[in-house]
């Protein structure tokens, strides 16, 4: 059982729904990154997202776009990446870590050496956005083998035979992208999203992560009513982006306090 695996699993007899933020590897500095990872979960965090900059994020909205630009112009790529998440893991071997990015720096590598590499810095997890599930076959059965989970996104103009296609693909959890359009999007509908994810819930019993849209704590508290993870990854680069060097974490660790309260107020 992944690390992954058994947080869902020990939150689900608890009740509790899992809080996942999400950074920019090397944003606002690389000097930053582990810290912040260490705050993160030091205030609350059940896991974490750890995005891989790149020159050319589609599915992000500006914000995060600005994260990639500050990240790459220190030359943070995906060795950085996961030189952060081996010094991470030097403190922390409990924290499942979930590499969010694009297919290019793994294509530019080999999905065999990218899923060696992942292996060795101890990630569990690996999203990556644009690779279609209809086409990564070898790249699931790479990730799988080195028992990391392959997390794959659904939207809500995924038809319920792709959705079948995805969960088989899928371990560890899925996740529901709950708004048409880019990270950071806003106008919520809750009543909407509930209902794809108990229609994702008949297809699969993997948890159901809800991301792109959780600005706050109250929008936070309304998904994890229904979801099994609650993802803040825009509003948590705002904080970042707003901070300077000085109360960085503690800006970070304020906006954590907050979703976490929310999110297990949701749960009482």
């Amino acid at each position: 059982m992944s690390r992954i695996q058994k947080v869902f699993t020990a939150l689900k007899q608890q009740g509790k729904t899992a809080l996942i933020p999400y950074i920019t590897a090397g944003d606002p500095h690389p000097k930053h990154t582990v810290n912040l990872m260490h705050t993160l979960v030091e205030h609350g965090a059940d896991m974490i997202e750890l995005g891989v900059p790149f020159s050319d994020p589609m599915a992000d909205g500006p914000v995060i776009q600005r994260a990639s630009e500050r990240a790459l112009l220190h030359k943070v790529g995906l060795t950085a990446v996961l030189n952060m998440v081996k010094t991470f893991r030097e403190t922390n071997q409990s924290t499942p870590i979930i590499l969010m990015g694009y297919a290019n720096p793994i294509e530019a590598i080999g999905a065999s050496v990218f899923a060696d590499r992942a292996k060795t810095a101890d990630v569990d997890g690996v999203i990556t956005v644009d690779y279609p599930p209809e086409e990564c076959g070898d790249f699931v059965h790479q990730l799988r083998s080195r028992d990391i989970d392959p997390v794959f996104l659904l939207s809500p103009t995924t038809d319920q035979k792709r959705v079948e296609l995805i969960v088989n693909q899928a371990s560890g959890f899925v996740y529901y992208v709950s708004l048409k359009g880019v990270t950071g999007a806003k106008n919520l509908d809750i009543v909407e999203v509930s209902e794809r994810v108990a229609s994702i819930r008949k297809q699969t019993n993997l948890p159901v992560g809800v991301g792109f849209g959780i600005r706050d704590a109250a929008t936070a508290k309304a998904t994890a009513k229904i979801a099994d993870a609650v993802v803040v990854g825009s509003r948590m680069v705002q904080a970042i982006e707003a901070s300077t060097e000085a109360n960085l974490l503690s800006n970070v660790a304020a906006l954590m306090d907050e979703l976490k309260a929310a999110v297990e107020a949701a749960n009482n």
